[in-house]
């Protein structure tokens, strides 16, 4: 059997996540502490008290959701879960991959992921852009309409393949609009908006581009201790050197999730375990791939379970 990790991104947020998980591990609060001196504001605070629309907003999910999965990450290790074969992490998660594989400090990686939200927050002026999500077409279609629609005033692009009938596009907010109305008239079962007001991963980063690549060049990556599937690429990359550059290209290439729970499926991977709030992944890669186990460890009933059922397979041993 092999195991992979899996880190969730942006819209796994809520308010109270990981309330449970903290009351009985130190370990959380202490991650989030450690978070919030780096940043200058109490991020547990947010976790905890923040209203939905606060933590929706592009410079604090990133934070939030990447110390939420190394928080959780850090349980697994307390827990002395097995090391996985494998990591990978959506979006955002793809630098909480790296953390747990060893490739970046946290106090550094939090940093990056800090700028990060504040660089896609401001690269669109509000109101301009955001995200769309069609389902029930396949891939080339969503691709084609967008293709189809784009113009130099109004952009629209397919950046997030999430699972088998299921695409997130993003870009101007007239053209996405547009998009979801063609999507509906073309047989999507279902084309809408999302609460996401920037055009993440989409060409409209690309002035944000410069100054992350810049810090990301000086953060001291070293190469995973751990093998990350990269979500551009969807596959393990082979030299730092291209792993940097992946990154660095991060918010302007779209995320192959799906191609990347393949490829660990081909990989022999069995099972995945998401960590972190939320189990958007889980439920992801059901879609993907029928024979993968999985799980999301997300609250105390998860780990319990989690913790249970180690100890049934130590028993067997």
């Amino acid at each position: 059997m092999k195991l992979a990790a899996v880190f969730p991104g942006q819209g796994s947020q809520s308010p109270g996540m990981l309330g449970d998980l903290a009351d009985r591990y130190d370990v959380v609060t202490q991650t989030f502490a450690e978070a919030s001196e780096h940043l200058g504001y109490d991020l547990w605070d947010i976790a905890q008290n923040g209203t939905a629309e606060q933590q929706r907003q592009t410079e604090v999910t990133q934070p939030l959701v990447y110390v939420g999965g190394v928080s959780v990450w850090r349980i697994w290790q307390q827990l002395n879960m097995p090391v996985p074969s494998y990591l990978a992490g959506h979006s955002v998660g793809e630098y909480t991959a790296m953390t747990a594989a060893g490739a970046i400090e946290f106090k550094e990686a939090i940093k990056l992921v800090a700028l990060r939200g504040r660089l896609m927050a401001s690269a669109v002026e509000p109101g301009l852009g955001g995200m769309a999500a069609v389902l029930g077409m396949e891939d080339a279609a969503v691709i084609s309409i967008c293709n189809e629609l784009t113009t130099d005033n109004a952009l629209v692009e397919a950046v997030n393949f999430n699972s088998p009938g299921q695409v997130v596009i993003s870009g101007h907010l007239h053209a996405l609009e547009k998009a979801c109305d063609v999507a509906k008239e073309k047989g999507a079962r279902k084309a809408m908006l999302l609460p996401v007001s920037v055009p993440n991963h989409s060409s409209l980063m690309q002035p944000a581009r410069a100054e992350l690549a810049a810090a990301i060049a000086d953060a001291g990556f070293v190469k995973p201790k751990i093998p990350v599937v990269q979500n551009a690429e969807a596959k393990v990359l082979d030299s730092l050197e291209v792993i940097i550059t992946s990154l660095q290209d991060h918010m302007t290439n779209p995320v192959n999730w799906t191609e990347s729970i393949r490829y660990l499926a081909g990989k022999e991977v069995t099972e995945v375990v998401e960590l972190g709030p939320g189990k958007v992944l889980a439920g992801l890669c059901k879609r993907i791939d029928k024979t993968i186990k999985t799980h999301a460890i997300e609250n105390l009933a998860a780990v319990d379970k989690l913790i249970e059922a180690q100890k049934e397979s130590v028993a067997d041993a």
